[in-house]
């Protein structure tokens, strides 16, 4: 099968610090599957970690994390392009373009504008607000067949299929119009202190969130305290949102079935039950983390597995730049 032939799988994430439980269920395990699918750009999008206050050390130490984490979680560098988006020439010109196309309005309109602009007041940056415009460049550039993402993203892959859908009638056909992939198995993982909300990094308590790299004692305590519900059955309802997560934790470590759990801790209290589930979240971290210490202590490996996939990546962005520039009118530029 040609390059050209290939099936392409494109998905991009933020060096916002430690994965934890929610984000490998959710996104980087389904990724492994993709692997076997067709050619896997799995994109760092250092450019957008810089629209909220950061600092420059922290954002380089983050993204040497987020590649020794992808390794360690199954993302063979060698059967995928692992790739830092401020690495290839591209992205930002393609996004200004986009951003010519797209009406203020509809950037105005993105939740995430609205809600972290409001934390910011009058200090926000215009980058928050353009922050859209980019991630549709990171999607377009790559014109990918599939764009898996998750499900608070549904809004920015929406305007970017409307300016796919835009570009193509202003200069005629360029882009794939992306579709939305939105993995269901383990997505829902929530908060061990507030099963309401999905587990997240910028959770006030972090007691509520395991990252994949916590040790053991760590873990145990997390799940340990984990809030529960009334009463004292091992059962998924609606009215236990704690047990409920906890079992779908449970399920998406052993491969077993909410319904296979419940027969087994049928009769067991919640204190045998959270111990159990500690014990094969454990078990599931424990390969991660030994290949991460191996991995992350290697700084030249990692640099090299940025190389390659910011040089296959930038192949396969050069080649639709190219006519996006002729499109445009753009003068070519002679190297």
């Amino acid at each position: 099968m040609s390059e050209e032939q290939k099936k392409v799988i494109l998905t991009c994430a933020q060096p916002s610090g430690n994965l934890h439980l929610g984000n490998y269920f959710g996104a980087v395990k389904n990724w492994r599957s993709y692997l076997e699918q067709g050619e896997c750009f799995f994109g760092i999008a250092n450019m957008h970690a810089i629209t909220m206050p950061y600092v420059p050390a922290n954002l380089r130490k983050s993204v040497y994390d987020l590649v020794a984490i992808y390794i360690s979680c199954g993302l063979d560098p060698e059967r995928c392009h692992i790739f830092l988006q401020s690495q290839v020439q591209g992205h930002t010109d393609l996004a200004w373009i986009l951003a010519c196309l797209c009406p203020l309005g509809q950037l105005e309109r993105m939740t995430q504008y609205k809600q972290k602009s409001a934390k910011q007041g009058d200090s926000v940056g215009a980058g928050l607000l353009y922050y859209p415009a980019l991630m549709a460049a990171d999607i377009l550039i790559y014109n990918a067949d599939a764009v898996p993402v998750g499900e608070d993203q549904r809004q920015h892959v929406e305007l970017t299929r409307d300016l796919a859908i835009k570009f193509n009638n202003t200069y005629s056909d360029t882009f794939k119009v992306p579709e939305l992939h939105i993995p269901t198995t383990g997505a829902r993982i929530k908060s061990l202190q507030d099963p309401d909300k999905k587990m997240s990094k910028s959770d006030s308590n972090q007691a509520g969130c395991v990252y994949l790299l916590d040790e053991p004692s760590v873990i145990r305590k997390k799940i340990g305290s984990a809030v529960t519900d009334s009463g004292c059955e091992v059962v998924a309802s609606e009215d236990k949102p704690g047990i409920s997560n906890l079992l779908s934790i449970m399920a998406a470590c052993t491969g077993k079935s909410v319904s296979e759990l419940e027969k087994e801790f049928a009769g067991q209290n919640y204190g045998v039950f959270k111990a159990a589930v500690a014990d094969e979240v454990v078990k599931l971290l424990a390969p991660i983390q030994a290949k991460y210490k191996e991995v992350s202590a290697d700084k030249a490996f990692l640099d090299k597995v940025l190389a390659d996939g910011a040089e296959a990546a930038q192949r396969r962005v050069n080649r639709l730049m190219g006519k996006v520039y002729r499109k445009v009118g753009f003068n070519e530029l002679v190297r």
